[in-house]
């Protein structure tokens, strides 16, 4: 089946393969047909935006070119002079024929769209929320027209996370989503539901005292931000909660469809790890330390980049131990087409090098960071379980070398830079580029291990990154770290 998928990075699959909608600005006209949803949108229309403000001469056959290779980029079967099924001649332009299932960014709106029973409403936002991969139509952050769908999708993002925890909240789930709304009011402090959300679920909790303090946070931040009071319906929760209002206790209606009991404490998870290397001794190496260390599974190993990729997706495992430099379809490859795939596990590469090209290439990509093969197998072991918590980099001497060597580069694919982070995220940045993690950090700027979490996420989303590793790169790019200051 054909799909497409606009939710982070932008590509259309056939099935399990990636396939090649070649540069930049020919992805940009079928992003464009994307948005259109379904309707013509003329060839003037994207010239214009293809080429704001100054289109090349030859700008109608190029685009003609365009539409040509992605036509048989996207229905490699059809004869020479078959109609196109998918992208469509409209005149006076082309538009996109597809079902709304085969498009992720359709899906996700409609879902959200969509009324329903607390427990279904539940159950099809968890879904819609899944499908996003990071930033929306991030290739093309150059062009108006896709800043602009880009901020509509978000904003359509940010109403799911409402949505879904207003359903948690009719379904008794008041203490278990405290934690992701205070993240959420932190991230969007002017969002007024935001606010009611955290404070209803506060009050359900039994924490009358912090849910009217929230209420107090959200006048606080209006009046100094916007210069207003509280909206009619924070008033109106605000005294209800003082006087105990019975209506604020509602019944449970129903348990989420999908709730598990939750694991026993005692019990941690088994991580299931797939290895990738082309020398058979390495990955003997490997199955040995995995075989004597409890808590691992060994689910799947390969010799080259197109095997890892078919074995990743047979066993769905945790986290990859990827070789760099492999023949046939090198590990950096191999590492980008896997993270393009939905809930992908993470990816640490292993390298014989300290400074790599491609390695470098492969953090900015977002794996979760590397070894030497000659690290000692404590260090692998650490390594792996920290890439699982979404924690440091390790071997940080080599981390050093590497952003020493590629540290300055111009890239447009970069994060941009640091602007609106204030001193505590810079500082922030400084202690996770250093190698610590969220517990040792914690421990430095006293404050509690879950707050540290919650801020790295808010950085990320700032950033429009979706790793911890991307973040020591920002930091080094961006000059906030020298490659001198690791260990001070």
């Amino acid at each position: 089946m054909l799909t497409f998928r606009a939710l982070g990075p932008f590509q259309a699959r056939h099935g399990d393969a990636v396939l090649d909608l070649g540069g930049q600005r020919q992805m940009a006209v079928l992003a464009r047909l994307l948005v259109a949803g379904g309707r013509a949108v003329p060839v003037t229309i994207l010239i214009d935006e293809l080429w704001p403000g100054e289109p090349p001469a030859q700008a109608l056959s190029t685009i003609q070119g365009y539409v040509s290779r992605l036509r048989r980029a996207l229905e490699p079967g059809r004869a020479p002079r078959e109609e196109a099924e998918v992208l469509v001649s409209a005149p006076p332009g082309y538009a996109l024929r597809a079902d709304a299932e085969q498009v992720d960014a359709w899906r996700f709106e409609s879902a959200v769209k969509t009324e329903g029973e607390p427990a279904a409403v539940w159950e099809r936002l968890e879904r819609a929320l899944a499908l996003w991969r990071g930033p929306a139509l991030a290739e093309f952050s150059d062009l108006p027209w896709a800043v602009t769908e880009a901020g509509r999708l978000e904003e359509l993002r940010l109403i799911a996370v409402e949505r879904r925890a207003d359903a948690g909240l009719a379904l008794g789930q008041s203490g278990a989503l405290v934690a992701d709304l205070e993240a959420h009011v932190s991230a969007h402090p002017l969002r007024e539901e935001a606010w009611r959300l955290l404070a209803l679920a506060l009050y359900r909790s039994g924490r009358q005292g912090d849910a009217l303090g929230a209420l107090r946070r959200a006048r606080t931040t209006l009046r100094e931000e916007l210069g207003l009071d509280l909206g009619a319906t924070l008033q109106r929760l605000e005294t209800d909660m003082l006087s105990h209002a019975a209506h604020l206790d509602l019944r449970v209606q129903a348990t989420p469809p999908r709730e598990t009991a939750p694991a026993r404490a005692a019990e941690p998870a088994t991580l299931r790890v797939v290895v990738v290397d082309d020398q058979a001794l390495v990955r003997t190496g490997l199955r040995v330390v995995l075989d004597s260390e409890p808590g691992f599974h060994l689910v799947g190993e390969a010799q080259d980049g197109e095997q890892a990729i078919a074995v990743v997706r047979d066993t769905s495992p945790d986290l990859v131990l990827m070789d760099i430099q492999m023949p046939r379809l090198d590990g950096l490859t191999a590492a980008r087409r896997i993270l393009a795939d939905e809930a992908p596990p993470k990816v640490i590469m292993m390298t014989t090098f300290g400074t790599d090209d491609n390695l470098y290439a492969a953090l900015r990509a977002g794996v979760s960071g590397f070894v030497l093969k000659t690290s000692a197998p404590e260090q692998l072991i650490t390594a792996m379980r920290a890439a699982q918590a979404g924690d440091a980099l390790i071997d940080p001497a080599v981390t050093t070398r590497l952003i020493a060597a590629f540290a300055g580069r111009a890239n447009p694919s970069a994060p941009p830079g640091l602007a609106g982070l204030g001193d505590t995220e810079l500082d922030l940045m400084k202690l996770i580029a250093r190698g610590l993690t969220n517990r040792q950090i914690s421990a430095t700027l006293s404050v509690s291990e879950q707050s540290v979490a919650q801020s790295v996420t808010k950085l990320l989303d700032h950033l429009g990154l979706f790793d911890r590793a991307q973040l020591v790169v920002a930091a080094y790019e961006s000059g906030l770290v020298n490659p001198g200051d690791v260990g001070r």
